[in-house]
């Protein structure tokens, strides 16, 4: 019956291998746990670190970008945007303007950055990331430009003419550098965190636009703005991950980052503009659940 039991006085080939195996496991969970995952109580002692862009100065010398021509035709004989262009590009100058209070210099980089770490705060998931620390953000200075514009019969709304179609490219300097934590909840609330940085930077966005506008017979007229869903984005991520061993740009963060981004693109690729003084955006919003509703009843 002796020989029936795990574990003896004698030393055995199957004790060591148990032994073998459980100390294998338990120097593993060291590694992890003082290398990479931080378990200490305050999360400001993990923040003072975040990667930067690689070349900063040569990033500001994009800013200096030329402004757009006058009275240029597009190939193809298509109509010019250069008007709307000009339009888009004074549109984000005043939304950088009011997001920073019309403050200049960095007491308004600082309202700025703050505002946007209140807003990522808002919005984090608090069971799985620890608060979110902004860095350094750079609200840029281009605009989306628009080119080839088009008449498109076929993609206007039932009950208008006609839309328009247009070929919008978006490269500028806009960066967001933070570090925030991973929480790990197992085998207790709060086990552990992963502290992570990350420098979040546009290359380049591509998509097509359809301007629809609004129907003379809806109670609440609005002007639909669409993106394609085909559209392209590439963003540059440098990112740290770790305590005191850190891994650095690790390429499946940048493909998770990228990937969310694009999904909230494109589950917010339609815009309703409602027209001033001829509806309310409760009426407008009434009008867009009736419709979603008839299309659901449909399909």
């Amino acid at each position: 019956m002796g020989s029936n039991y795990v574990f003896s006085l004698q030393p055995t080939f199957t004790q060591g291998l148990i032994l073998g195996q459980v100390s294998i496991l338990f120097l593993l969970a060291l590694i992890l746990k003082y290398l990479f995952i931080d378990s200490s109580e305050s999360p400001v002692e993990t923040s003072s670190y975040h990667p930067r862009l690689d070349n900063e100065s040569s990033l500001r010398g994009h800013h200096k970008l030329s402004p757009p021509s006058r009275g240029t035709t597009d190939e193809k004989g298509a109509e010019s945007a250069e008007w709307f262009n000009m339009l888009l590009q004074q549109v984000a100058e005043v939304y950088r303007s009011k997001l920073r209070n019309d403050l200049s210099g960095p007491e308004g980089d600082e309202l700025a950055r703050q505002r946007i770490e209140d807003y990522a705060n808002r919005m984090r998931p608090p069971g799985f990331l620890d608060y979110i620390q902004i860095h350094s953000v750079d609200l840029g200075v281009s605009a989306p430009r628009l080119s080839n514009a088009r008449l498109n019969p076929e993609n206007a709304h039932p009950e208008s003419p006609l839309s328009a179609e247009f070929d919008l490219t978006y490269t500028d300097t806009l960066s967001v550098s933070l570090s925030t934590s991973y929480l790990f909840n197992y085998p207790m609330t709060s086990f552990a965190r992963l502290p992570v940085s990350l420098t979040i930077s546009l290359a380049i966005f591509k998509s097509s636009v359809f301007l629809t506008p609004p129907s003379p017979t809806s109670p609440a007229p609005v002007l639909t703005i669409t993106i394609s869903p085909d559209f392209t984005l590439d963003l540059k991520t440098n990112s740290l991950m770790g305590s005191r061993a850190k891994l650095a740009d690790v390429p499946k963060l940048h493909e998770l980052i990228q990937h969310q981004v694009r999904r909230t693109l494109a589950a917010r690729a339609i815009w309703k503009v409602v027209m001033p003084g001829l509806g309310s955006v409760a009426e407008a919003k009434h009008e867009i659940r009736e419709e979603l509703a008839c299309g659901d009843a449909k399909s």
